[in-house]
């Protein structure tokens, strides 16, 4: 079974790879968009604290939980199962330089797919949705540029679920003092923009 897949997610990079003929734009293009897209997700934060309302900041903090859980079982799983990246193996071509270092997930797209699929049950559909394909934009540069395999991001997906589902009861429960705590620090420490109207109170 596993090498079954194995076979399917190299077959699947060859095909989504760029491969030395190709056209310098579009090599640009992917690495703006593998590299840059990812900064979206903490001006996004910010934006949503600082002009937001109680609702907006509580979904904002649990975006940040969930992202930092993700993260960290991406973390984990690397150092349980250590999985090599194209070019380690001498798949394909790679146009960035990445550390060897385990492939599986994308830290990238478990972040964005964390932001998009939390905002998305929290009722942020127009910013989730476009967080979703960010997430699918990377995933498809990063293969592109040599970095990642398809089965990574599919990897990159699946934990962002599995962590939003566990996050969300107990945010549920713990959400709202911990908003109320923060939010009250907030207005002590910015209380100068604040007070300017430059941030929402």
């Amino acid at each position: 079974m596993l090498d079954t897949l194995e076979t399917i997610n190299r077959s699947l990079f060859i095909l989504l790879n760029g491969g030395e003929g190709t056209p310098a734009w579009a090599v640009n293009l992917a690495i703006a968009m593998g590299e840059a897209l990812i900064y979206t997700v903490p001006l996004a934060l910010l934006w949503m604290w600082l002009w937001g309302d109680f609702a907006r900041r509580s979904l904002a903090l649990k975006v940040f939980v969930v992202v930092m859980v993700a993260v960290g079982v991406n973390q984990l799983i690397g150092l349980v199962w250590q999985h090599p990246r194209p070019f380690m193996v001498g798949l394909g071509h790679a146009w960035i330089p990445h550390q060897p270092d385990s492939s599986f997930p994308s830290d990238h797209v478990t972040v964005l797919s964390a932001f998009g699929l939390t905002l998305l049950t929290g009722g942020e559909i127009g910013l989730g949705s476009l967080m979703l394909s960010f997430a699918l934009l990377v995933a498809l540069a990063r293969v592109f540029l040599g970095v990642h395999f398809p089965m990574d991001m599919a990897g990159a997906f699946v934990v962002a679920s599995i962590c939003l589902a566990t996050i969300a009861p107990i945010w549920q429960a713990v959400g709202r003092p911990i908003t109320g705590g923060l939010e009250r620090a907030y207005r002590l420490v910015c209380a100068w923009p604040i007070g300017k109207g430059l941030f929402l109170r």
